[in-house]
């Protein structure tokens, strides 16, 4: 028997936002989700430009959109445009779940709690380990974050140098921690990767329909690394299968945006939702064994 509930003037509407969008899984977990719990509510995905996001979020206030998810490339700009960031966004520089209560827009970062609760799922050690990550981004500035005050050493390797520090400086300033910056095409990175225990991809490369690219050589990769994407569109990047091709662990991104999306769900809606039962749905959908 189908319990969906229909749409009506009732029903409680909540979306992403990101640019581009249409790779997003996020209306496929929430809205298995809500009918899961029997709850009148729907999710969308709203490809919102970056020279529009200040009119959009006007209007997502306005229009009473209940919660609504950032993802690439708002999370760091749309914290000038709400009303209240928590603290760990705040300190992150990146939100990604954001509330209306009442017309009052709040933010949160649910990314950082999300990525490391999927490493220790995975079995990953993290725990004075020496971590680089591709990207300073706002993923990469949640991932770092939340593993800052437990690893050893981390090498931040982006395209634009600039960007990178200053991503560095605000993880200094919480942690005393060696940091290195480099440039993401450096002939050194091969170098830095020999003494490097867990390689986090948070760039966008090799996200649907790119999805042949990686954003680093297979060449430059070790079998004694932990390598984990946080693209969960497709399940199995390039970068995954140069992974297990060489092999080494690996970790895609669905388990990240599921524990994250869960979070967000439950500050939304009070309620917990089926985390294992979604991840077995998207797997049976997109056909991965």
């Amino acid at each position: 028997m189908d319990n969906t509930i229909p749409i009506s003037a009732k029903t409680k509407i909540f979306c992403v936002i990101g640019h581009p969008i249409s790779h997003s899984f996020s209306p496929l977990i929430h809205n298995y989700w809500f009918k899961n719990l029997g709850l009148d509510s729907k999710y969308i995905a709203l490809n919102v430009d970056p020279n529009q996001l200040k009119q959009a979020t006007k209007g997502l206030k306005a229009l009473n959109i209940e919660g609504f998810n950032v993802t690439l490339p708002h999370k760091e700009k749309i914290i000038k445009l709400i009303d209240n960031v928590d603290s760990l966004a705040q300190d992150i520089g990146a939100v990604n779940t954001v509330k209306n209560e009442n017309g009052y827009l709040i933010g949160r970062n649910t990314d950082a709690i999300g990525g490391k609760q999927a490493l220790l799922d995975a079995g990953c050690q993290i725990e004075n380990q020496n971590v680089l990550v591709l990207g300073a981004g706002g993923a990469a500035k949640a991932i770092c974050f939340a593993l800052v005050d437990v690893i050893d050493n981390l090498v931040i390797a982006n395209r634009t140098l600039k960007r990178a520090t200053i991503l560095a400086i605000e993880l200094m300033k919480k942690k005393d921690i060696k940091i290195k910056v480099i440039n993401i095409f450096a002939p050194t990175l091969k170098k830095e990767l020999e003494n490097i225990d867990l390689l986090i991809n948070t760039t966008p490369i090799g996200i649907y329909p790119n999805m042949g690219q990686s954003p680093i050589s297979k060449d430059v990769l070790h079998n004694d690394l932990f390598i984990f994407d946080l693209v969960y569109n497709p399940l199995e990047t390039q970068l995954l299968k140069d992974a297990t091709s060489i092999g080494c662990k690996s970790l895609g991104g669905l388990d990240m945006l599921i524990n994250q999306g869960a979070l967000a769900f439950e500050w939304w809606t009070n309620k917990k939702p089926n985390i294992n039962g979604i991840k077995t749905k998207i797997i049976e959908i997109f056909g991965k064994n």
